[in-house]
C-alpha cells in the first residue's frame, strides 16, 4: 500500500482488479478544497489510458511487477518461449501478450519480460534492433510520388518503409516503437 502522495512515473497500480501503470501525475492544491492529484493512467493489458483523480493522501494499492532480462528462443504454436538469462529458467508468453513486438523479434534476441505473480504482462524491446532485408523492389530513381520510400520486408517478416537505395540483402537498422527506418547497419 501506498499514498498518492509516493506516486510516480513508472508505478504500476492494483485498481479494480486491473493493473495501471502511471503516465503521468500532477499533485493540484487549489486555493479553496482541499488538495487532489490528477493522474494519467495505463492499462498494463490493454493499453487503455484513462485519466483519474485521487483525493491527496487516499491509498491506493500498488503491484510487485518483476522485470528481467530473458532471451527469445522459439516460437511454440501460438507462444513465445523466453530464457531467464540468470536462472535458465524457460516461460512461454501467449502471443496476444506479445502483440506487435512480434515483428521484431528474432531468436537469441535480448528483451525485457514484465511478470506480476508468474504471469507474463508485457514484453519490452530494445528501442532499436538491426534486421535484414528480405525483398524489397528496385527503388526508380526519380520516383517521388511515395516520398523517396518504397515498403521492404525484413526478416521476421515485417513491413518497413525504407529510402529508394535499400535493396534485398541489405542489414538495416529499424526502431521498433514506431516501425520507423534509422539506417543502413
Amino acid at each position: 500500500m501506498a499514498t498518492t502522495n509516493d506516486l510516480k512515473n513508472g508505478l504500476v497500480l492494483n485498481l479494480d482488479g486491473d493493473l495501471w501503470t502511471v503516465v503521468e501525475f500532477q499533485h493540484v492544491k487549489p486555493g479553496k478544497g482541499g488538495a487532489f492529484v490528477r493522474t494519467t493512467l495505463k492499462n498494463v493489458l490493454s493499453g487503455k489510458v484513462v485519466d483519474r483523480t485521487f483525493n491527496a493522501g487516499t491509498k491506493v494499492d500498488t503491484a510487485t511487477v518483476d522485470k528481467r532480462t530473458m532471451q527469445y528462443l522459439y516460437l511454440d504454436g501460438e507462444d513465445y518461449v523466453f530464457m531467464d538469462l540468470e536462472t535458465y529458467e524457460q516461460i512461454s508468453v501467449p502471443g496476444g501478450t506479445v502483440g506487435e513486438a512480434s515483428n521484431f523479434l528474432l531468436p537469441e534476441a535480448e528483451v525485457i519480460v514484465a511478470t506480476h505473480e508468474g504471469a507474463p504482462l508485457y514484453i519490452e524491446l530494445p528501442t532499436s534492433v538491426i534486421l535484414e532485408v528480405t525483398y524489397t523492389e528496385p527503388g526508380l530513381q526519380g520516383d517521388r510520388s511515395t516520398g523517396g520510400t518504397k515498403p521492404a520486408t525484413v526478416e521476421t517478416g515485417a513491413t518497413v518503409n525504407v529510402p529508394l537505395f535499400i535493396s534485398t540483402g541489405e542489414k538495416i537498422k529499424v526502431d521498433t516503437r514506431d516501425s520507423r527506418y534509422l539506417g543502413r547497419a
